[in-house]
C-alpha cells in the first residue's frame, strides 16, 4: 500500500496542467510551483511584481495548511524569477511569510513563466520530526 497522498485545496489555484498542487509521501510534502493566480478567478492578481510575489507565498501557505503544516515547516524553496532585478523585492516579501531559521533556497532567473507570471515558487515541507 502506498503512503502517498494528493494534497488539494480550493484556497490555492487549481492545477493548470497534469499535476497535483502537492503530494505527501510519508512526512514529506512536495509542493508544485505556485504562480500568482487568484484561486477564485484563476487570473494573475496584478502586473506588479511585489503583489505577485505576495500571492505566490499566499498560495503556497494555503497548500501547506491543507497538508496540516505551515510555511515554517518548509525546508527547501525554489524561486523562479523572470527578472533577477526583483531579487531584493522577493526577499523582502518572503520575510513577511517566513521567520528564521529560513528554508534552504535557490533563486533562478528564467525566460518566461506560465500565464505571463513574473515569479513562481515551489518547495518541500517536512511535517513533524
Amino acid at each position: 500500500m502506498s503512503n502517498k497522498a494528493v494534497i488539494n485545496t480550493e484556497k490555492a489555484p487549481a492545477a493548470i496542467g497534469p499535476y497535483s498542487q502537492a503530494v505527501k509521501a510519508g512526512n514529506t510534502v512536495y509542493m508544485s510551483g505556485q504562480i500568482p493566480l487568484d484561486p477564485a478567478t484563476m487570473e494573475l492578481v496584478s502586473d506588479d511584481f511585489e503583489a505577485q510575489a505576495r500571492q505566490v507565498f499566499t498560495n503556497l501557505q494555503a497548500v501547506c495548511e491543507e497538508a496540516a503544516g505551515s510555511l515554517g515547516d518548509v525546508v527547501k524553496l525554489n524561486l523562479y524569477l523572470v527578472d533577477l532585478e526583483n531579487f531584493a523585492i522577493v526577499n523582502r516579501v518572503m520575510e513577511e511569510f517566513f521567520a528564521s531559521p529560513y528554508p534552504a533556497r535557490a533563486a533562478v532567473g528564467v525566460k518566461a513563466l506560465p500565464k505571463g507570471a513574473q515569479v513562481e515558487a515551489e518547495g518541500v515541507m517536512v511535517l513533524g520530526d
